[in-house]
């Protein structure tokens, strides 16, 4: 009765330990996929982000500015056609840049009037895309009152819509013999853009270059500068020192849009592997899980293993056979933490149950863009961690003495 009572004593710790091991495998499994799930989440909306913002300042913005240290540009025709045969250039616009004051009687606002020319911002620039009220080629009809385009934000705090006037105030609008003195000019209302970016929507305004002119108090047909479209927006940097080249250096300065915000994409970037970085610590966590279950059962069969070896198993097999146990679970971690993050990225980008504030955000909902790579690179990083997790264990099992382990038996 007693030996009976022993044997059943040592049944059930050894189911115990099995049970106990087996707890710990499936928190490695769950460890593992629970990190790689965020860092799939987590790396695609900050690429998302970073996409979304790239093509909301594209959007409004030209790929490169050419402009001249000696101030406005009285041959930009001949530049222009110069700067359009450059390979790459898809085209090129004059603009007029100047920070006035938007009045009606629901109040004011400052804003930056850009003036344009209407046919060449619809090659050059992507405003007509963001239109959701009138159209770029609408600051060309004829008037009472020279046409303006604002921002939807901006329409919905000076309370006004398509047909309605407001006053432009220019600081050096008229030329005087003290110098220039403000010049007030009534503008009618010709359309309502929206980028989804709050300092766009509400701090931008277009007009046609001919009325920037007048209003500006200009004396002669010249511009502030070109705006250049190229076709690829990737190669920003190559094509600017091209055109640059091309224009003969001083007096032109050439800039791109990577240059220009050089600082935001920066940080986004920093962010980002910060962010990749933390998340991955929860699968260096689902690793050491690993190791604990891996340890556990080496202790558990450290009889079964010594057999083996006695049998002729060499030392390089169990080492093996301990790697492949690892690594099949973080195979399995990972498989799963594919699934649950591919998942949550799929909602997120077609249904948007997560949604921002607009005044705060450039826009309204999370948005997501999975790159290849980066998934590539999440898929190696799990499981060289879990490969790093199983080298322990494995040395472990393989240096165990089969006389040691048996002598007792």
């Amino acid at each position: 009765m007693r030996f009976e009572f022993f044997v059943a004593l040592r049944y059930l710790k050894a189911k115990r330990q099995q049970a106990f091991i087996s707890v710990i495998s499936l928190l490695s499994v769950l460890g593992v996929a629970l990190g790689v799930a965020a860092l799939i989440i987590v790396l695609g909306v900050m690429n998302g982000f970073s996409e979304n913002l790239r093509e909301k300042i594209l959007g409004l913005n030209a790929h490169i500015i050419v402009g001249s240290h000696a101030g406005n540009m009285d041959e930009y025709p001949e530049l222009i056609e110069h700067l359009e045969k450059i390979p790459g250039v898809r085209g090129a616009t004059p603009f007029v840049y100047s920070e006035v004051m938007l009045s009606n009687p629901a109040g004011v606002k400052g804003v930056v009037m850009r003036g344009i020319d209407p046919q060449g911002a619809v090659r050059v620039l992507g405003l007509e895309q963001e239109m959701v009220q009138g159209q770029v080629l609408d600051l060309e009809r004829e008037s009472d009152f020279p046409g303006i385009i604002i921002g939807q934000e901006l329409a919905s705090i000076l309370g006004i819509s398509p047909g309605d006037t407001v006053n432009v105030l220019a600081p050096s609008g008229e030329r005087s013999a003290a110098g220039f003195t403000p010049k007030i000019q009534s503008f009618e209302v010709r359309g309502i853009f929206r980028t989804g970016m709050y300092e766009y929507d509400t701090s931008f305004a277009y007009t046609s270059i001919r009325d920037a002119q007048k209003t500006l108090g200009y004396i002669r047909d010249a511009v502030s500068g070109l705006e250049v479209r190229i076709d690829n927006v990737d190669r920003a940097h190559q094509l600017s020192r091209t055109i640059s080249e091309n224009l003969g250096g001083f007096p032109y300065y050439v800039r791109n849009w990577m240059e220009m915000n050089e600082n935001l994409f920066a940080a986004l970037k920093l962010e980002k592997l910060a962010m990749g970085i933390i998340l991955a610590m929860i699968v260096l966590v689902g690793s050491f899980s690993i190791v604990t279950a891996l340890v556990m059962l080496v202790m558990e069969k450290h009889k079964d293993i010594a057999i083996l070896m006695s049998m002729g198993t060499t030392r390089k097999m169990v080492r093996n056979i301990f790697i492949l146990l690892g690594l099949m679970i973080g195979a399995l971690g990972t498989t799963m933490g594919f699934a649950v993050g591919l998942a949550g990225c799929y909602l997120l980008e077609n249904y948007q149950f997560i949604r921002l504030p607009a005044d705060v955000y450039f826009m309204d909902h999370l948005p997501v863009l999975l790159h290849t790579r980066d998934l590539v690179l999440i898929a190696a990083a799990a499981m060289l961690l879990c490969f790093m997790a199983t080298i322990y264990p494995a040395r472990k099992a393989s240096g165990l003495n089969p006389a040691e382990a048996l002598r007792h038996e």
